[in-house]
């Protein structure tokens, strides 16, 4: 990796931690450079403000969680466990995504949203090929499996103070969830 690489790298993870803390409008971009160790032109040079610096890494993270979760539309309840599990090994993902929801009016993500189309599409084909039940529309499914696997993660404002005890017991609370989403798309 070379050395422009390598600075674009820092800036990036010190961006993460950055936006993750304090969001877009909090984000401060002398903090980002301080704690990537280079000069604070150097993030204009490379992503040219701070709204491209937060699509960025938004993006790069994303595209991480695409790769590395499976989406299988005739197994929903796997599916929902393993966001679940991500959800809680990378708590930092989801306050970022919690600050993207509160002002994604400053944000454009083209490729998430065809992702999150392309989901729904697939539970569709799912829906028609009778894998999964019809009683709700895929693109309720997939926003209720999202929030229901997600809901313990530690930027989620109910799940943690709701249900306390669930953190404590987090293979009964996998095992709900995956009870729970099997209930919604039973044939």
């Amino acid at each position: 990796m070379g050395n422009a690489e390598a600075t674009r790298e820092r800036i990036l993870e010190a961006a993460m931690e950055e936006f993750s803390s304090y969001g877009i409008a909090g984000a401060r971009v002398d903090r980002i450079a301080k704690k990537a160790e280079c000069n604070k032109n150097m993030i204009y040079i490379y992503f040219e403000n701070k709204e491209t610096l937060f699509t960025t890494v938004l993006q790069n993270n994303l595209n991480r969680v695409y790769e590395e979760i499976t989406f299988t539309p005739d197994d929903l309840p796997g599916y929902a466990v393993r966001v679940s599990d991500y959800a809680m090994k990378n708590p930092e993902l989801f306050r970022l995504m919690t600050w993207y929801g509160l002002e994604q009016n400053t944000v454009n993500l083209t490729e998430h949203a065809l992702e999150k189309q392309k989901k729904i599409e697939e539970i569709m084909n799912a829906q028609n090929s009778g894998l999964v039940g019809t009683t709700f529309t895929p693109g309720f499914l997939l926003t209720a499996i999202m929030v229901l696997a997600t809901a313990w993660a530690p930027a989620n404002p109910f799940g943690p103070s709701f249900e306390p005890n669930a953190l404590k017991t987090p293979k009964e609370t996998r095992e709900a969830i995956f009870k729970a989403v099997s209930l919604m798309t039973k044939v």
